[in-house]
């Protein structure tokens, strides 16, 4: 008997120990609708195919499982619910499951950012796309529908989050109202959330250039720095006929507002950080090649700047992942001599599959960085088609606690991942 006794009281020790590792802080970048076959385009193009991106200095790998209740493949807004509650859920589901706040992984229910608020964490959510994009605003709203996009945006801004940036300014305004950047407010109930949000403690900005000359001491921070998205998610040829650039040219980069992020909330303590590239998804929706290479490279830089902190600050856990690929990308490799690299691609590949160049379809290849023998190479993007679907999803983790992402995950492993780094608390 008194062996048996110390037998159990020796494993429950083991127990113990797993279940209090090291609190710190955590960064989720989000780089939507991503796959390898984004990172492989990536890397050929702008570093090279021997080359790595901040994104390949990554320690650890997760082979990522996006399937959720009622589907093989995620919408954005199920694959976020999941993220932030740790628990699957059905397609059409916003921060709700069965039209209830599911109980979180934890047993708690709230979704992480929520628990984070709760216990004194400091928090920060940024968006690239509008307000009440799903990837970011499910951490603190839930709704019947994900095109409630007024009562979302309001949800977000009274959420408590100390740093607030996304497009959505038009959401954040009465009907009748002119905004810096949104011709006339959306909002029904006669709310004005950016004045609210004035009252209650934040410094709103709204371009980049306000952003370097914000103080890293404000109280609370709301960027405000489009009417809808950053980006303009249209095809090559429609944004060469308009006039547009891919992105709004006064609006930060994600790297450029995650850069900020950190340093702001680093000075205040623990935090937690949600930061979501949504030009990779929507570009690849609208099977934009350009547009999505840029935004992936955006995302590229704000891993780079989450690298950078970890290497100071060891407390750090970094997790990235999507929840499902955006158009299926994939690289066509082609052997042309260097006196036909401006001959333009055909339309499609010989399955049909749209092909896209430098400048969209039927335009000339684009061109890899050079290899390590100093040569360089023509290739297109094939799409596969241009919604969104299940394939090559990998999810990567740096720094604390990083090394238990190994092998297969699945989609409601990255809430438990989270949850590790912030609470010190491996869930089962």
């Amino acid at each position: 008997m008194k062996k048996l006794l110390i037998t159990i009281l020796f494993f429950s020790s083991i127990t113990f120990s797993q279940n209090n590792f090291q609190k710190g802080n955590v960064i989720f970048i989000h780089p939507d609708g991503t796959g390898l076959s984004d990172w492989n385009a990536l890397r050929i193009l702008k570093v090279g195919p021997d080359s790595s991106l901040n994104w390949d200095k990554l320690n650890s790998i997760g082979l990522y499982q996006g399937h959720i209740r009622n589907r093989v493949t995620s919408s954005s807004n199920a694959g976020a619910t999941i993220h932030a509650y740790g628990v699957k859920a059905d397609l059409e589901d916003f921060g709700l499951i069965d039209n209830e706040i599911p109980v979180a992984r934890s047993g708690n229910k709230l979704s992480i950012m929520k628990e984070a608020i709760k216990k004194g964490i400091f928090t920060g959510l940024i968006n690239t796309g509008s307000i009440e994009e799903p990837g970011t605003a499910v951490f603190v709203s839930s709704n019947i529908k994900r095109a409630n996009y007024n009562e979302i945006a309001k949800d977000v801004i009274k959420s408590g989050v100390d740093l607030i940036f996304s497009g959505g300014e038009e959401f954040l305004l009465p009907e009748g109202t002119k905004g810096v950047f949104a011709k006339n407010g959306k909002r029904k109930d006669g709310l004005n959330l950016i004045e609210w949000a004035k009252q209650n403690g934040y410094k709103v900005i709204y371009t980049k250039d306000e952003l370097p000359k914000t103080s890293f001491e404000e109280k609370k921070i709301l960027g405000v720095f489009s009417s809808r998205h950053t980006f303009n998610d249209k095809t090559e040829e429609e944004l060469k006929e308009a006039g547009l650039k891919n992105y709004n040219p006064t609006a930060p980069t994600i790297a450029e507002m995650t850069k900020f992020a950190i340093e702001f909330l680093s000075r205040k303590g623990q935090f937690f950080l949600v930061s979501e590239e949504e030009g990779t998804d929507n570009f690849g929706n609208k099977n934009n090649a350009n547009g999505k290479l840029e935004a992936l490279n955006n995302a590229d830089e704000a891993i780079g700047y989450a690298i950078e902190f970890i290497n100071k600050n060891p407390n750090t856990l970094l997790v990235t992942a999507s929840d499902s690929e955006a158009g299926g990308l994939e690289v066509a490799g082609y052997e042309i001599d260097n006196l036909e690299i401006n001959k333009p691609l055909p339309e499609k590949d010989f399955n049909g599959s749209p092909l896209d160049g430098i400048y969209g379809t039927a335009s000339i290849p684009f061109v890899s960085a050079p290899d390590k023998n100093g040569k360089r190479f023509p290739f297109a993007i094939a799409w596969s088609c241009l919604g969104d679907v299940t394939g090559g999803v990998v999810a990567r983790a740096h720094g604390l606690h990083s090394k238990k992402m190994k092998g297969k995950i699945d989609n409601t492993d990255i809430y438990r991942f989270l949850y590790l780094g912030l609470f010190g608390k491996w869930l089962d």
